[in-house]
């Protein structure tokens, strides 16, 4: 999400808005779009939109003209009573409590949505159906093997004919215990 008003003004992309409505990115010297700020806040780019004329502070304005151009393009997220409910806090005795409540809300909601992740992450890694997984790609990619030809034999007469089958049987366990350990390092990776 982008944050406004942090010290580390650095890291901050400065956005002016001209009276034309034309949306200006200092940065990369370029004209920019809502969708474009839209994309900026989902990466979690931190950016400030300023008046190019007043220099005045339009951040929040634009967010929210980002967010009403969201729910009138059919990617509605907030339901009706609860704009009620929003719209009713203002003016109320409780409209300065309303922000607050709202970021910590969220900022609940984003660390509970991450470990859900992760804890579907590590279920699934470890479940059954992987196990299965790696059981089944280290089977075919054993029998592939066996049905292409081997880097080590050359073809010629010279060539003895092929090894006895329990050699074969034994390369094949062995490229199979390799193919699973590959796996195995690459299912620890992710």
């Amino acid at each position: 999400m982008a944050k406004t008003g942090t010290s580390d003004s650095d890291d901050v992309i400065i956005i002016k808005k001209y009276a034309n409505r034309r949306l200006y990115n200092t940065r990369s010297s370029s004209y920019i779009t809502l969708d474009y700020l839209a994309k900026l806040t989902r990466e979690g780019k931190d950016f400030q939109v300023v008046d190019a004329k007043t220099g005045d502070d339009i951040t929040h304005n634009i967010l929210t003209q980002i967010i009403m151009e969201e729910e009138s393009s059919g990617q509605q997220m907030l339901p009706v009573g609860f704009l009620r409910e929003l719209i009713s806090m203002y003016g109320n005795s409780m409209q300065s409590m309303i922000p607050q409540y709202l970021e910590a809300s969220m900022e609940a909601f984003r660390k509970n949505q991450e470990k859900f992740q992760s804890a579907m992450e590590g279920s699934i890694k470890n479940s059954p159906f992987a196990q299965l997984a790696r059981q089944n790609l280290a089977m075919f990619e054993a029998a592939s093997s066996a049905f292409s030809p081997r880097k080590d034999k050359q073809a010629g007469p010279a060539q003895p004919a092929a090894a006895s089958s329990d050699d074969e049987i034994a390369a094949l366990k062995a490229q199979l215990s390799a193919m699973q350990r590959k796996i195995d390092d690459l299912v620890e990776k992710k």
